[in-house]
């Protein structure tokens, strides 16, 4: 099977051979390490490429599935070199997320029926709002009408980088002060939204994990006064996680998963980052669509995700 179709363009395929780079030879440097002197893969072989895995952010439960995929191989086999190593993991990681149905490399598509909205969760500091900036700039690039609205009203720093954002992309955005319901917040940006023809309405809201029941009530009431307004919103719930915690960033999506409905995921900051292998843990232990990471800070270094193009970068 082709798992490597061409889908990027070449610019945008550079941006992300650039933003893993860090990732890739970390893990290049251990399992050069694991295989060095070796010359068939062997047990001692696959236990060190375990270890290679996991502390490259993959996480037990993804890895312990693509080591048994390549014992399989092995068995069948009866021999292979170390120096196919690279390729059979390679393939065995691409068919991994092939399975899961994730990272298809498609954007959003809009419906005619808008508008389109969409809600964003994440706790501070995963560039939740830096996230929204550049996806409310790619909506409007596509000629796309955009309202933005900060709901995270927990903090005034949240509302003010908003704004800033707003600003820079030149798009509307809906805000009250700091301590406002949000729930208020998400009712007036969408009655903005549909009075103003919005194709996309964008809900930022708070991510306070350390009180997850006051999250999870404060997260149901905006979706049930948004409803009021537009009968089936939110229309996706997209948290934002930040791939250079690596672990941590599981633990993240754990909680919120729990906490709400999450349909879809960004994983930022996998730039300058060595934790890159969390985005293959993250897309097969979850099965929610990775839809966007971040491998940049230019307003155009947010990329749909494409397991393809991410597989073939990882390993070239």
């Amino acid at each position: 099977m082709n798992f490597f179709k061409k889908i990027f363009s070449s610019e945008k395929k550079e941006t992300l051979n650039k933003g893993l780079e860090t990732t890739k030879s970390s893990f290049f440097s251990k399992l050069s390490k694991a295989v060095a002197g070796k010359s068939k893969v062997d047990d001692e072989v696959l236990d060190d490429l375990e270890e290679v895995l996991v502390s490259s952010d993959v996480g037990v439960k993804t890895t312990i599935k693509i080591i048994e995929r390549i014992e399989k191989r092995v068995s069948k086999d009866k021999y292979l070199g170390t120096e196919e190593l690279n390729k059979i993991l390679r393939e065995e990681i691409a068919g991994l997320l092939s399975e899961t149905n994730v990272g298809e490399g498609t954007d959003y598509e809009i419906p005619k029926s808008k508008p389109y909205v969409l809600m964003v969760v994440g706790v501070n500091g995963v560039g939740k709002t830096t996230t929204i900036g550049k996806l409310a700039y790619q909506f409007k690039k596509k000629g796309l009408k955009v309202v933005l609205g900060a709901a995270d009203t927990f903090r005034a720093a949240a509302i003010d980088q908003l704004q800033v954002w707003a600003d820079r992309v030149d798009v509307p955005i809906v805000k009250q002060s700091m301590g406002s319901d949000p729930a208020s917040v998400a009712f007036d940006a969408l009655q903005s939204g549909v009075n103003q023809d919005a194709d996309v309405i964008i809900i930022d809201t708070a991510g306070r994990l350390h009180n997850k029941i006051n999250l999870m009530n404060e997260l149901s009431k905006v979706k049930r006064v948004m409803q009021k307004v537009v009968g089936d919103a939110p229309h996706d719930v997209l948290l934002v996680l930040d791939g250079s915690t690596g672990q941590n960033a599981f633990e993240q999506a754990k909680q919120f998963t729990a906490t709400t409905e999450v349909t879809s995921l960004a994983v930022t900051k996998l730039d300058g980052t060595a934790k890159g292998g969390v985005v293959i843990g993250i897309s097969d232990q979850f099965q929610i669509p990775v839809k966007y990471i971040g491998v940049g800070e230019g307003i155009e270094d947010l990329q749909v995700f494409n397991k393809y193009e991410f597989v073939d970068s990882f390993f070239k």
